[in-house]
């Protein structure tokens, strides 16, 4: 059986965070997560890959709250008509999938949940994050290749 891909992980943080359990270890040949609630709002996640080729040093945990929603209104009065996504771990900020490769959404463009509109890398891990929300593009919050926070705003976007 191969490791679980960062979608999988994802999924399973998101459903631990609702199903209210404390805590859920998985443990397989190459391959170990743990993930542990401490709150509705938080969740510890502590994942160790062992490739074949190389042990890697060990990973310290990360924060983050797959419970609360990427996607919320933003509290200025200008901005009340526009759902501000934000990030839903802690990592650094890409606008693309890599060097030369195309952006993939600029101010502009129409989204609609399930594309993808950045990539937040945590851990040496390129996690792919993916609209929740339908609407148009209206500003890019971050800079390219920058570090965010657990909720910091990314987007803005106009849901008409």
């Amino acid at each position: 059986m191969e490791p679980m891909n960062i979608t999988q992980i994802q999924d399973l943080i998101k459903f631990v965070a609702k199903s209210g359990v404390s805590e859920v270890e998985i443990e397989q040949k190459d391959f170990k997560i743990t993930i542990k609630t401490t709150s509705k709002k938080e969740a510890a996640v502590h994942v160790m890959a062992q490739p074949q080729y190389a042990p890697p040093p060990p990973l310290p945990a990360a924060t983050g709250a797959p419970a609360a929603a990427p996607a919320t209104p933003a509290a200025p009065a200008a901005e009340s008509k526009y759902i501000t996504v934000k990030s839903p771990m802690i990592g650094t900020f890409y606008r693309a999938a890599g060097p030369g490769k195309p952006i993939f959404v600029n101010v502009g463009d129409d989204i609609k949940p399930g594309k993808t509109i950045c990539i937040i890398e945590a851990m040496k891990l390129f996690n792919e994050i993916e609209s929740e929300v339908s609407g148009k593009i209206v500003k890019v919050l971050v800079d390219d290749a920058k570090p965010v926070e657990y909720d910091q705003p990314l987007f803005l976007v106009d849901p008409s």
